[in-house]
C-alpha cells in the first residue's frame, strides 16, 4: 500500500532528500532509504509500511517499558517492518531488519481506524508504536495517532529517538510518552554498532522533555560494549541535566541476532549502573529483564507506591491518583 510520505524535498536529477530520521538520505530515484522502506518513485518519496502491520498485540504499558506513564494500564502495540539502525544486538530483528537481510516488506492491511477501534475494543488506555522503530512508519503513526486522540486514547513511541526536529514537532500534539533507547554515550560506538550517531538521539530527548512528552530512557547494558563506570556516569549525568525525574531502565542484555557469543550482562553490573545513577541524583531507576529493582520509590519518604513482579503493577495504598504519594505529597 504506497502512500506519499511526509518530511521530504526533491532535489535536483530525480534526488529527493527525507528529513524524517537524522540519516537525512538523499534517495536516487528507483532507490530506497536507508531504513528500507521508503523509496524514491519518479521524483516522489513513498513509504512501503504505511497500513502493514506486521506485529499487534495487547502489552502491559510496563513492557514498553514505561513505569511512570498510565501505570497498570494496557497499551495496544503496533510495529510495520523496517528500522533506521543496525543494532547486532537486536531482539526483534527478524522484523526490524528483515528488509536490510534481503527480505520483502511483509505485513497485513490493518488501517489506522482499525488500530483504533482494535485498542478500544481490548479496553486498552494508550496505542504504542513499538518492536521496530516508529520513525520509519511516521505516516501511519501518525494518522493513528490523531485518530486515536480524537476518540480519548493516549499514544507513545519506544524508539531509538534518532529522528529529526521536524518530526519530532510534527507529532509531538499527538504523543504523549516516550521510551527512547539510549545505547551508548559513545558517538564512536554509535557509529560502529548502529550505523548512527550519539547526538540526534540526545537532542530527541532534550526536545521531548521541552514540549511535554513524558520521557523515559533505557540503557541496554551490553558487556564490553557500554558497561564501564565511566560511560554510566556520563549518561547519567545527561539524564540529569534534562530532568532528574527521567526515568531509567537498565536492562540486562541476553545473547541474540549477531551477539550470540557473549554472555548475559551480570546482575552485579545493573546494580553499580544504578548506584551511579543514584549518585548522580537520578530519582527513579529501574533494572529490566531481572525479577527484582522494578518498585517505584517516592523520592520523598521511601515509601513504596508501586509494586512490580515481572510486567504486572500494583498500586499500593500510598499510591495516588493525582500522582502524588498520599504519604508526604511528593509528586
Amino acid at each position: 500500500m504506497y502512500r506519499k510520505a511526509m518530511l521530504w524535498e526533491k532535489l535536483a536529477g530525480g534526488k529527493v532528500k527525507c528529513a524524517l530520521c537524522a540519516h537525512r538520505c538523499e534517495i536516487a530515484e528507483g532507490a530506497f532509504g536507508f531504513c528500507g522502506v521508503r523509496k524514491n518513485i519518479k521524483g516522489e518519496l513513498v513509504t512501503l509500511v504505511y497500513g502493514r502491520i506486521i506485529a499487534n498485540h495487547v502489552d502491559p504499558i510496563e513492557k514498553k517499558p514505561l513505569y511512570h506513564f498510565l501505570p497498570g494500564s494496557s497499551a495496544y502495540s503496533i510495529a510495520t517492518i523496517g528500522c533506521n539502525f543496525r543494532c547486532g544486538f537486536c531482539q526483534n530483528w527478524t522484523i526490524s531488519q528483515l528488509t536490510a537481510t534481503g527480505g520483502d516488506v511483509e505485513g497485513s492491511e490493518l488501517a489506522p481506524e482499525e488500530v483504533v477501534r482494535e485498542a478500544k475494543k481490548a479496553g486498552c488506555k494508550s496505542i504504542s508504536y513499538t518492536y521496530t522503530e516508529p520513525t520509519i512508519f511516521f505516516e501511519y503513526a501518525f494518522d493513528t495517532a490523531k485518530i486515536a486522540k480524537e476518540k480519548g486514547l493516549f499514544n507513545n513511541f519506544v524508539t531509538n529517538g534518532f529522528m529529526t526536529e521536524e518530526a519530532i514537532e510534527k507529532i509531538h500534539t499527538f504523543l504523549d510518552a516516550a521510551n527512547i533507547d539510549l545505547k551508548f554515550f559513545n558517538d564512536g560506538s554509535y557509529k560502529r554498532i548502529c550505523k548512527g550517531r550519539l547526538e540526534p538521539v540526545l537532542d530527541s530527548i532534550r526536545r521531548m522533555k521541552k514540549l511535554g512528552i513524558w520521557v523515559e530512557v533505557t540503557t541496554l547494558v551490553v558487556p564490553g560494549e557500554n558497561d564501564s563506570e565511566k560511560e554510566f556516569r556520563s549518561l547519567a549525568e545527561f539524564l540529569v541535566s534534562v530532568g532528574s525525574e527521567i526515568p531509567w531502565h537498565i536492562s540486562r542484555f541476553h545473547p541474540d541476532y549477531k551477539y550470540t557469543g557473549l554472555h548475559s550482562t551480570p546482575v552485579e553490573t545493573l546494580e553499580k549502573a544504578a548506584a551511579i545513577g543514584k549518585s548522580a541524583g537520578l530519582k527513579y531507576i529501574y533494572l529490566g529483564n531481572v525479577p527484582e529493582g522494578n518498585d517505584t520509590i517516592c523520592p520523598g519518604c521511601g515509601k513504596v507506591l508501586i509494586e512490580r513482579a515481572g510486567f504486572s503493577a500494583k498500586l499500593t495504598k500510598y499510591f495516588s491518583q493525582e500522582g502524588k504519594c498520599a504519604n508526604c505529597g511528593y509528586k
